[in-house]
Formats: C-alpha cells, sequence, structure tokens
C-alpha cells in the first residue's frame, strides 16, 4: 500500500468512526484541490464496506465561500487598478515610478491587509466598523513612511459601498460562520492564511471542526533521485527523457512541478517535438503568448510611425488580415518588404502609400492600416474604455480579430478585452496613448490562458496544487536555491520590512508553507526525480537548501548521495546518436548543366575564387541576404558618392592642369556639395562623410596633376562591359579608363588604405577585379586609386598584367567548363572568406570542419 492510499484510509476511517455509512451527506470535507475528492471518495467506499455509500459535500474552501450570495456588487480587478492609479497621480508622491506595476503590486498589499482583520464581518457595516477599529489601532503605532502610505491608501479605498474580490471572500466566509451546523473535516499539507485558519476557529465554537494535517499524521518521506545539470538544455532534455521512460514503463499519470518556467517552456517543447502533449494546470499568462504578440506589433507600429521592422513584424503574423487568403497576404507582404528595401523608406505609413502608388495589390492593406491607424490616435487622452473600444474596432479592421477568433487562447483573449471594457465603462480616468498601452501590457501579463482541450498522462503542475494528491511519477523541475524556495510576491516597491510593520506575511512564511508542501509532496508519492543546474554562465548554482538536507542526511545515513546515473547514460548514448545522424560533411554540390549562369559578373568571378559553394549558394541557389532599410549612412554610400563627384568633375575639366587649382579645389567641393545635397538633407552624419572626402580632396588634385604631367589623359569612367568568352559572358563596370598615346590604363577608386589594397595583390590571381577589367578594355595596365585620410596614393600589380589578365579569362572558361561538365563546388574557403560569409550557415563548416 502506497503512503498516499494509506493516508486517505485513515482519514476515511476517523471519519466513517464518527459518521457511519451509508449517509455521510450531514458532513462536509474541505480539500486543498477537488483532485483529492476521487482518492478520498475512493477511500470511503473501501472503508465503509457497503453496497452503496451517500458521499459527504467535498470542495474546497474558496468554491464553498462562492455559493454563499452577497448584495452587495463586487468591484472588478480592473476597476480597483484604475481607482487607485487615478489616486496615486494625483498625489503625485512617485513621478517617476511605473505606476501601474505600483498600483498591482498595492492591491495584493490591500487584499492582505483586509484578510488580517481580527474579525470575521458577514455584511458591509461590520466590515466597515472592523476596518476603522484596525485603523485607528494602527494609528498609534509607528509606522515606516511606506507602511503609512499603504495603510493609508487601503483605509481610503474601503470606504465605497462596492466590494472588493477580498471583502467578498471574507464576508462570505462570515456567512458561512454563521450558518455552522454540520461537521467539518479539513485536508491540509501546510499553514493556512490567518483569515481561513480564523475561520476554522470561530466555525469550531459552533460545530465540530477536525483537521487531518499531513505534517501531524507520522508519513514518512520518500527519497527522491537528484539529476545536476550543466545547462539549461541539458536539464530540459533530461526532464523530457525521464518522462519518456516512464510513458514506456507503463506510468500514466505523471507530473512535471516546475520551480523554474523557462525550464518548463524548454522541456515542454522537447516533449511536443517526441509528440508528447503535456497538460497545464499552472497556465501561461497572455503576454507570453503569440495570441498577443500581434497586439503588440500592432501597438509597437503605431508607437514608432510605422517603422518598417516593426511594419513587417506585424504584416509576418498569421494572425492579420486572416479574411485574405494565405497566398495573397505572403505574397502582399513580400512585395511590400522587397519594395522598401529596394527604396530605402524607413517610416511614415504615407511615404509606404506613395511608394506602393503602382501595385494595385497592396492598396487595400495599406488603406486598412491607414483606417486603422486613424482609430487609435495618439494626441488624445481617453478612457481605459474607450481605448480599448478603439482598439476592437482596429483590430476588426485589419483582419485580426478573426483570426484570433480562429485559435483557443485568441478567443480567450478577444474575450478578455470585452470584458474589460464592459467593466470599465463607468471609469471617467482619461489616460494617455503610453499610460493605456501600459495598463494593457500589464494586464495580459496578469491574465492566465490555460488550455484545458489537452488531456495528457503528462501534466504541469505547481508545488501548491500538490498538496494531497499522488501521482505515479513526480518530475522537481528547476529546483536550484534560487527557486525553491520562491522569492514569492515581495514585489519591487514594498519589501519585508514594509509587510512586518503592517503585520503581514512575509518572505520567512512563504518559505515555511513551501518547504511543507514539499514534504508533503515527498510523503505522498514514491517515485520522484529532482533537476536543476549546478551551473549557469560560468557561475555554480546550490540546489535548494529543502532538499540539500535531505539529500546530505541520506548520504550520511546510507553512504549515497542519491544522484541518477542511469538517467546520464542514457542521455549520454542519445546525444552520441544524434552527433552521428547529423554529421555533416563538406558540401561538394554538384549543378546541372543547364543551371550554370551563361555570364558573370566581376564579384562574381571573385567569389567563385574566394570559394565555390559561396558562389552556388548566392548566385544559382539566389540565397543572397535581403537588403537593409539603410538608416544611416554607411561607407558604400560616401563611396558611391565620390564615384560619382569624381566623374562629373572630369566630365567638366577633362585636364585640370590647364586650370587655376584654387578655382579647380572650388569647383571640386562644389560638385561634392551638390552630389550629396540628398543625404545632407536626410541625415545630419552625412556633413561627416563630405568632410572625410574634403581631407582628400587637395591630394586628389595633386595626384591628378602629377599624372596629366605624365603624359596621362582622361578617356571616359563608369563604363559598363559585357565581354564574351567561351561559353560564358564576363561583365562590369570600370571606374575610370586613362589613355596615353596608344597605351590604357583601367583604374579602380577604393576608399581604403592603401595597406589593405596591397594586401589584396600579394597572391597573383586571388582578386580577380583589376586583370578582369584589364582583359575587358584590352589595357595594358591597371591599377587601384586609394583614397583614405586625407592620402591619394595608386597601387599597381607587381605582375605582368595582360599576362595576369590572360591567365585569369583562360581559368574562368576552364572552371565554368568544369562546373558544366559535373565538377562539384566544394565550400573551401579560408578563415578571412568565411568570417562575413552571409551563407555559412548553409555550409554548416563548423559541423564537418
Amino acid at each position: 500500500m502506497s503512503n498516499a492510499t494509506e493516508l486517505f484510509e485513515r482519514v476515511a476511517q476517523r471519519i466513517l468512526a464518527a459518521h457511519p455509512a451509508p449517509d455521510l451527506r450531514g458532513i462536509t470535507v474541505i480539500l486543498p484541490n477537488m483532485h483529492a475528492a476521487q482518492a478520498l471518495a475512493q477511500a470511503l467506499i473501501r472503508k465503509a464496506k457497503v453496497p452503496a455509500i451517500l458521499l459527504p459535500q467535498m470542495v474546497t474552501l474558496n468554491e464553498w465561500a462562492q455559493s454563499m450570495p452577497l448584495e452587495a456588487d463586487i468591484a472588478s480587478e480592473s476597476q480597483r487598478s484604475a481607482m487607485l492609479y487615478q489616486q496615486l497621480r494625483k498625489l503625485q508622491w512617485f513621478e517617476n515610478a511605473d505606476l501601474w506595476s505600483m498600483t498591482q503590486e498595492l492591491l495584493k498589499l490591500f487584499d492582505e491587509l483586509t484578510h488580517s482583520l481580527h474579525a470575521l464581518p458577514d455584511d458591509v457595516d461590520t466590515f466597515a466598523a472592523a476596518v476603522q477599529q484596525a485603523y485607528q489601532a494602527r494609528q498609534n503605532v509607528t509606522l515606516q513612511l511606506e507602511a503609512r502610505l499603504v495603510f493609508e491608501l487601503w483605509h481610503a479605498m474601503q470606504s465605497g459601498d462596492e466590494l472588493d474580490r477580498a471583502r467578498a471572500y471574507q464576508m462570505r466566509l462570515g456567512k458561512l460562520v454563521q450558518q455552522a451546523d454540520r461537521p467539518l473535516y479539513v485536508l491540509r499539507a501546510s499553514e493556512w492564511d490567518a483569515l481561513e485558519q480564523r475561520f476554522l476557529e470561530e466555525y469550531e465554537q459552533r460545530a465540530m471542526v477536525k483537521v487531518f494535517d499531513v505534517r501531524e499524521m507520522d508519513m514518512p518521506s520518500q527519497t527522491p533521485l537528484f539529476f545536476a545539470a550543466t545547462s539549461l538544455e541539458q536539464e530540459a532534455r533530461a526532464a523530457a527523457m525521464q518522462v519518456r521512460r516512464w510513458l514506456a514503463d507503463g506510468k500514466r499519470n505523471i507530473a512535471i512541478v516546475a520551480q523554474d518556467r523557462v525550464a518548463a517552456r524548454r522541456t515542454r517543447a522537447l516533449l511536443e517535438r517526441a509528440e508528447i502533449l503535456v497538460a497545464d494546470e499552472t497556465g501561461w499568462t497572455f503576454a507570453t503568448l503569440s495570441v498577443s504578440t500581434v497586439l503588440d506589433r500592432w501597438l509597437t507600429t503605431l508607437q514608432s510611425d510605422f517603422y518598417h521592422h516593426d511594419l513587417l513584424d506585424l504584416l509576418k503574423s498569421p494572425y492579420i488580415f486572416a479574411d485574405m487568403t494565405a497566398g495573397e497576404r505572403k505574397g502582399a507582404v513580400y512585395q511590400l518588404e522587397q519594395l522598401l528595401r529596394k527604396q530605402g523608406v524607413v517610416a511614415g505609413l504615407e511615404k509606404f502609400v506613395a511608394l506602393t502608388e503602382h501595385e494595385v495589390s497592396l492598396h487595400q492593406p495599406l488603406a486598412r492600416l491607414r483606417q486603422a491607424s486613424a482609430l487609435l490616435a495618439q494626441n488624445k487622452k481617453q478612457t481605459l474604455a474607450e481605448w480599448l473600444a478603439a482598439l476592437q474596432e482596429s483590430l476588426n479592421v485589419l483582419g485580426i480579430d478573426a483570426g484570433l477568433q480562429q485559435d483557443d487562447a485568441g478567443q480567450q483573449l478577444m474575450r478578455a478585452l470585452e470584458d474589460w471594457r464592459q467593466e470599465l465603462h463607468r471609469d471617467e480616468g482619461r489616460y494617455r496613448f503610453a499610460e493605456w498601452r501600459r495598463w494593457l501590457a500589464q494586464q495580459l501579463d496578469t491574465e492566465t490562458f490555460r488550455d484545458s482541450s489537452i488531456d495528457s498522462p503528462v501534466r504541469f503542475t505547481h508545488l501548491a496544487a500538490t498538496r494531497w494528491r499522488s501521482f505515479d511519477a513526480v518530475l522537481l523541475l528547476g529546483c536550484d536555491a534560487g527557486n525553491l524556495p520562491s522569492a514569492g510576491d515581495g514585489g519591487r516597491w514594498f519589501n519585508d520590512a514594509v509587510r512586518a510593520t503592517l503585520d503581514l506575511p512575509t518572505r520567512s512564511f512563504h518559505a515555511v508553507r513551501q518547504h511543507d508542501d514539499l514534504r508533503a509532496l515527498l510523503a505522498m508519492n514514491d517515485e520522484l526525480l529532482v533537476t536543476w543546474q549546478k551551473e549557469q554562465n560560468g557561475e555554480a548554482r546550490l540546489l535548494s537548501p529543502f532538499l540539500q538536507m535531505l539529500r546530505d542526511a541520506y548520504q550520511q545515513a546510507h553512504g549515497d548521495d542519491l544522484s541518477e546515473r542511469e538517467l546520464h547514460n542514457y542521455l549520454a548514448a542519445e546525444e552520441a546518436q544524434q552527433v552521428e545522424l547529423s554529421q555533416s560533411v563538406q558540401p561538394v554540390p554538384v549543378v546541372s548543366p543547364d543551371s550554370v549562369p551563361t555570364s558573370i559578373s566581376i564579384s562574381g568571378y571573385n567569389t567563385l575564387v574566394a570559394c565555390p559553394y559561396q558562389y552556388y549558394a548566392r548566385h544559382i541557389l539566389k540565397l543572397n541576404e535581403l537588403d537593409e532599410v539603410q538608416e544611416a549612412i554607411e561607407k558604400r554610400d560616401y563611396g558611391e558618392r565620390v564615384h560619382g563627384i569624381l566623374q562629373r568633375f572630369h566630365e567638366q575639366y577633362s585636364l585640370v592642369m590647364q586650370g587655376d587649382l584654387a578655382e579647380m579645389e572650388a569647383a571640386l567641393r562644389h560638385i561634392s556639395e551638390e552630389v550629396f545635397a540628398n543625404l545632407l538633407a536626410q541625415d545630419f552624419t552625412a556633413r561627416a562623410w563630405l568632410a572625410r572626402w574634403y581631407q582628400s580632396v587637395p591630394a586628389y588634385l595633386e595626384w591628378q596633376i602629377a599624372r596629366e604631367a605624365d603624359g596621362w589623359r582622361y578617356a571616359e569612367s563608369e563604363q559598363a562591359f559585357d565581354w564574351p568568352l567561351e561559353g560564358i559572358r564576363l561583365r562590369g563596370r570600370i571606374d575610370r579608363l586613362d589613355v596615353r598615346g596608344e597605351e590604357k590604363l583601367v583604374l579602380d577608386y577604393k576608399m581604403q588604405s592603401d595597406q589593405m589594397l596591397r594586401n589584396k595583390l600579394k597572391e597573383p590571381g586571388e582578386d580577380v577585379q583589376l586583370a578582369c577589367y584589364a582583359y575587358a578594355h584590352e589595357a595594358a595596365d591597371a591599377a587601384f586609386v586609394s583614397i583614405e585620410s586625407g592620402k591619394v596614393k595608386q597601387i599597381a600589380p607587381k605582375d605582368d598584367v595582360p599576362l595576369l589578365a590572360q591567365l585569369n579569362a583562360e581559368r574562368l572558361v576552364e572552371v565554368i567548363g568544369e562546373i558544366r561538365g559535373g565538377a562539384g563546388l566544394p565550400a573551401n574557403g579560408i578563415d578571412a572568406v568565411c568570417a562575413y560569409c552571409e551563407v555559412r550557415g548553409v555550409c554548416r563548416k563548423g559541423e564537418w570542419q
């Protein structure tokens, strides 16, 4: 017989001794949760030994209290929150504080103050008298400033006729005491709140009360096994592996008691990957769910004036424009993204509308965004209910409400928005958009979604929910000292010192309760595994002191530290198998002849030389990264502007040496101002880039005059070429071509230091740019022109340029022929190439190298 079965049978025996079967309807049994009802009912049936039995009323204290009617209205939490926020705002005591989070914390303290009253009033007048008595008693006590603030606000909040949840609960318990006329049995595992304990004491004055406390029933604790993980991932993998082992052993009632929600989320993902669904008694706040993400994206997009990243994130949500087909929605988003990336529009809905003037498929989505944004104008103050109504209407315009209705969590979210709107319709406080948005974020962070549709042998739960419950197996997840005991609701504004001054439970009270709940769980369950991370970010983490004491005592008595070694072996074997299955090899793709490009750019040829696989991914598979919408001027823009400046300058002044140097410099500066004009209008940092160019202007003119003195003359610039080779066409654009009689010299401007350019030319054939330019223009020579840091230098290859050009052309023809013939394209780039490679995640070099 298990400990749990024995406990319930002892309870049943005591009940039946006082109230013989078969009719037990005259008594009430208070349970810690309704999961214990079935076990107690089965124990009563076994012990009664009669053909049929009428079971007692079995109920939790909260459910029993809710059965008591009240005449006064009960204010919702959203109403209380709004009322308190307005009071705090009027007081102006916390100008830089987050008043909404303070409001939430204060309301919790108010509820505890209400529960700390020494009487159980059963009507409004009696409650008001109890509050006044408590207020007068505390007036004579020296309270800390923060404590007095809490107490004064609480006293003021109790003056209304409406009840709050805590007052209503207290009055209902008072009514239960007034009607006490039946024996009461109580099952508990840890200390009750003072209010509930007071209820028992007053009930016992009118009727019989018997408490069955696990702590007093002399049940031996089971000894769990312990798994010390070295990371979050290992802990989650170990938990998932153990659950799979238990299921394979036929266990059908497995509890995962999660002390660490991050570890729980990862464990759940691993179990679902193994096709094991998990029921969740704890639930998740709406703020952590994807259905709330679409609201956050929409409101963020509004506040950022439709900043392009925010807008694209919103449009990529599966919930928006749910009345469009998936293909239409994805097509519109793709089209808009390509446009704004190409045109570089950063923000502004009207700019996007203008950009898509000729894109008919985007007109309707953008018109709906414009209509929805008008509903949530940010330049006015509204009540919370008005903001919520505007939000709901905007969600309807955007088709988001239809998308949310297709999801269980989405349906609950839409109901919550409507409930809050109706609850707050009488609240007259007016709020700015930012204030309302913070309120909404807090509401989403406190509202919980529980998916009741999943029926699974595996369930997530929390420690308090395990009272008087037994399972086939229990996994205690995340039991390091930081999570068990948990910090509880100590709050960030009002600490234990304030709570002690107000005679409220402190953190130590909650720690003792958690310890008792843990001991009860160990007493009622036979098979348990404890996991925790012994390391995190390189720092050691301790096991929960509750469990460490248990482990130390067992090791001292039996010489065994209770480590789960078999699970370590299973994990090691699984990891080795995964490594073997996923072992990557160096990719060497082969391309069909029809897929080989018929032309190649100079940059593409450079890529082919640097890493054939990079060329394959970028130019054959077309896996290039999307262009980023440019928000600030980059060096590339600077280089393009300098190229444009020099082209215009040399087309106007073909021979610089014949003009006055000061006039030439003034002309070059004037052209520079004109070329930079649009950038200067957009971004103040453009002035710094222009100043950088001005540093090099004197040196550039000096270099140009020296070239002209040496007989060279500017011929043309920015000329495209498309040169036919055997089986391939070579295309590109030269920066500049100079001539001296029959001689030709190709020049390529670079905004880089001369040393970097020399490094490029160290190995003949590694950088193909100059050689290919020379080949395409039948030039005898080619050189880089370094324009950097006020210096201008000409950097030429050391090798024979015509020969290098011929060899590069022949190599290109040969390589393209080999690719067409079935040669592979290996990922063999050197580290310097791989460091900035955008397709490294495709070749996975780190996996196979």
